[in-house]
């Protein structure tokens, strides 16, 4: 565990709960597990509250717990699954997407609850929906509060003599997130398909992983094989391509030198396979390209690329193959060197290593790379969840004059407000006001849009690093 993964994981915790469960999460996440009452003394935090902030990470499913011989419950924070709350935006957008606007409301109340009972989810998505089409939103709603002040969606159905169990009581659900990532990972490769050679191509590919969803395992190198014939009968209704057109497709693909497709055989027209492995490894790598060339310029990214198809090189090598002046082709090889972008590999003649007599061989170690880069990642994400709370601290009296000021409003407009008086209580936000909101807005925006960015990254290193460690 870094030290930019657990500074990531202590502002997710602190934006999502607040500051006791953050202080616990994150002891959790240095110490590893440990049982209640040692975490209360190391962090010198009350029982009731670290109850309480446990109760919370366990509930979203941050935290596990285990039951030792002799009655000790220790507890054990689970970073990867804390890291994972950068992606809940994407996780619902997806979502709405596949399902629509009660698909997006049932994965966004499991995210926002952790875990729930069906009924719940059920009760809860059904009672956003009807606020939606009244057109009313929430505020209404609080004015229907009894006496006591208690909302009617929180009273029993049956009265006061309800005795009735809930029939799903002790059944909960939550989000399933290894399925949205293999998701996000089968349109990955279908992009980089479409934008390799056409969207026939990636039609065909998109078909075979769609076939592939329950049959492959989300960790398997492969999918399994499929017939050229199964292939043709599942392509999209309306996609008016023949037989034979498909095979020359699938040909062209296995024999195309990225290894997306591989064939497996002849029965069935020809077996064909998806290597997820090759694909992660190849986005992997185009994505250290395309740092390389932003950070570097593009005669660096010619000459990372050159190391990549060749493996190993000489600094003469390099100079020649690329085209480069020795001094330029020196400057760039040493300052990706000292990033981690490449590595350097001694080969000694003899075995005192002596300079002179020894090969010195430029490589890219991609897995080496692709942790460095994820690593930095962690910290940009860091520093842009750093930068947008600065700026909405720095704003914070003008936000609260703003939501004040659309809460009477709102108000106003639920009892038949005339536009004169809605205009008036408009203009209590000056011109030059609006203007620092508005500017606000599109600063909050960026950040949101670069983390989203980020977090893309993210996932196909962290994809192609798993995937790789699995087969070592």
């Amino acid at each position: 565990m870094t030290q930019a993964e657990i500074k990531l994981c202590s502002l997710l915790l602190q934006e999502h709960f607040g500051e006791i469960v953050e202080k616990i999460g994150v002891h959790l996440i240095r110490t590893g597990s440990q049982p209640l009452r040692v975490i209360a003394h190391d962090t010198g935090t009350s029982l009731d509250q670290v109850k309480k902030a446990l109760c919370v990470l366990i509930q979203h499913n941050l935290v596990i717990y285990q039951v030792h011989k002799r009655g000790v419950v220790e507890y054990e924070a689970q970073c990867s699954r804390v890291l994972r709350m950068l992606r809940y935006p994407r996780y619902i957008y997806t979502a709405k997407t596949l399902y629509s606007d009660t698909g997006e409301l049932i994965v966004e109340e499991l995210l926002l609850n952790g875990k729930m009972t069906m009924s719940a989810v059920v009760k809860k998505v059904a009672d956003r929906l009807t606020e939606t089409m009244e057109g009313k939103g929430k505020r209404r709603r609080s004015s229907d509060e009894d006496a006591a002040g208690e909302p009617k969606a929180k009273r029993p159905k049956h009265g006061t003599d309800n005795k009735e169990p809930i029939p799903d009581d002790g059944i909960y659900w939550q989000a399933n997130l290894d399925r949205f990532h293999q998701h996000f990972r089968d349109q990955a490769i279908v992009s980089a398909v479409a934008n390799r050679m056409d969207q026939t191509s990636s039609e065909i590919v998109r078909t075979m992983l769609r076939m592939s969803e329950i049959t492959t395992p989300s960790t398997a190198p492969f999918t399994q094989p499929l017939s050229s014939n199964e292939i043709f009968r599942s392509l999209p209704v309306g996609y008016n391509i023949s037989k034979q057109v498909l095979d020359q497709y699938l040909t062209l693909l296995a024999d195309d030198p990225l290894e997306f497709v591989g064939k497996s055989g002849d029965s069935g027209g020809g077996m064909y396979v998806i290597n997820l492995h090759k694909a992660l490894g190849s986005l992997a790598t185009a994505t250290l390209e395309s740092v390389v060339q932003e950070r570097f310029g593009s005669r660096c990214a010619r000459i990372f690329r050159l190391v990549l198809q060749k493996k190993h090189l000489e600094q003469k090598q390099v100079e020649d193959f690329a085209m480069i002046p020795a001094k330029e082709a020196k400057d760039m090889l040493y300052k990706m060197l000292s990033e981690n972008f490449i590595s350097l590999q001694e080969i000694p003649k003899t075995p005192d290593h002596a300079p002179s007599r020894t090969f010195y061989l430029y490589t890219v170690n991609i897995l080496s790379a692709a942790r460095m880069l994820l690593h930095r990642c962690y910290k940009s994400i860091a520093n842009l969840i750093e930068r947008r709370q600065f700026e909405t601290k720095e704003n914070k009296r003008l936000l609260e004059k703003s939501q004040r000021v659309e809460a009477i409003i709102a108000s106003m407009q639920a009892t038949g407000a005339e536009d004169a008086q809605l205009q008036e209580i408009e203009e209590m936000i000056t011109a030059p006001e609006r203007q620092q909101l508005e500017t606000l807005k599109r600063n909050v925006n960026k950040l949101d849009a670069s983390e989203i960015q980020v977090d893309e990254t993210i996932f196909l290193l962290e994809s192609y690093i798993e995937s790789t460690m699995k087969r070592q």
